[in-house]
């Protein structure tokens, strides 16, 4: 099977393939993936549709890297998908720590996958949410798409409760600014294109705190509405503390 499937150069099959040239019944092809997939030569995307190693494992025992795994699940939905969340924010350097999971917005599928070794969360989006990537080479000649520094950025503070990201973020950025890595009218852009109200909110709070002019943040008050309401400046502390009218947010800090 594998020498069938390397000479071919075919890294992906289906069941129903190898009935033909390999002179299997159904119900042996279908014993023969089940035993490799086991056995770790080859690796299960969903039922009936396997990842092949284009070289004889090492050891006897092979997974896909994280990009083949991610790229072959999405192109079998025929879907859409930015890598996001903790790989990105050690992708940028924002985060030291090492994900053991791939996190991944895409259009298609929601909830936890393993492909072969590669563990997998996948937050299904709409498609407007999907957007300002980054395309990343890797040793295999994959390509990986990542959200970029400065979608990663709006996205800590959008997603804080998913990726525990508050109030690192705010630091992130005020780096990055600081650093000249982005800058301010990249982020509010990106910010009226992907953020929520609450996201528009705090970092136009931001913003203004570090002391962007007031012609720029006025372009983030422009998408809210008036109200009365106020959000905690971190959302996981009590909402106790001086209040910023112009954007509605409590400088919970010490909270």
């Amino acid at each position: 099977m594998l020498a069938y499937l390397q000479m071919r150069k075919q890294p992906v099959v289906t069941t129903g393939e190898l009935t033909g040239p390999l002179r299997l019944t159904r119900l042996q092809e279908r014993e023969l993936f089940r035993r490799m997939s086991r056995g770790g030569l080859i690796a299960r995307v969903r039922p009936g549709l396997y990842l092949v190693p284009q070289r004889l494992p090492l050891g006897g025992s092979w997974s896909p890297d994280e990009a083949l795994a991610l790229d072959t699940l999405m192109k079998d939905r025929r879907g859409r998908y930015q890598i996001c969340g903790p790989n990105a924010f050690n992708r940028y350097g924002f985060d030291e720590q090492v994900p053991t999971r791939v996190y991944a917005y895409n259009n298609r599928i929601s909830g936890e996958r393993t492909v072969g070794s590669v563990a997998l969360t996948l937050i299904k989006v709409a498609d407007e949410r999907l957007g300002d990537t980054n395309e990343v080479g890797t040793s295999d000649g994959m390509i990986a798409v990542y959200s970029s520094r400065v979608r990663t950025l709006v996205d800590a503070v959008y997603d804080w409760s998913r990726f525990n990201s508050l109030p690192r973020a705010y630091d992130w950025i005020r780096a990055e600014l600081a650093a000249g890595r982005i800058t301010a009218d990249e982020l509010i852009r990106v910010t009226l294109c992907y953020g929520d109200i609450g996201t528009i909110r705090r970092i136009a709070a931001l913003l203004t705190r570090i002391g962007v002019s007031s012609a720029q943040a006025r372009r983030l008050g422009q998408a809210l509405k008036p109200t009365t309401s106020v959000i905690p400046w971190i959302p996981t502390r009590r909402k106790r503390g001086t209040v910023d009218y112009s954007w509605g947010v409590v400088w919970n800090e010490s909270g």
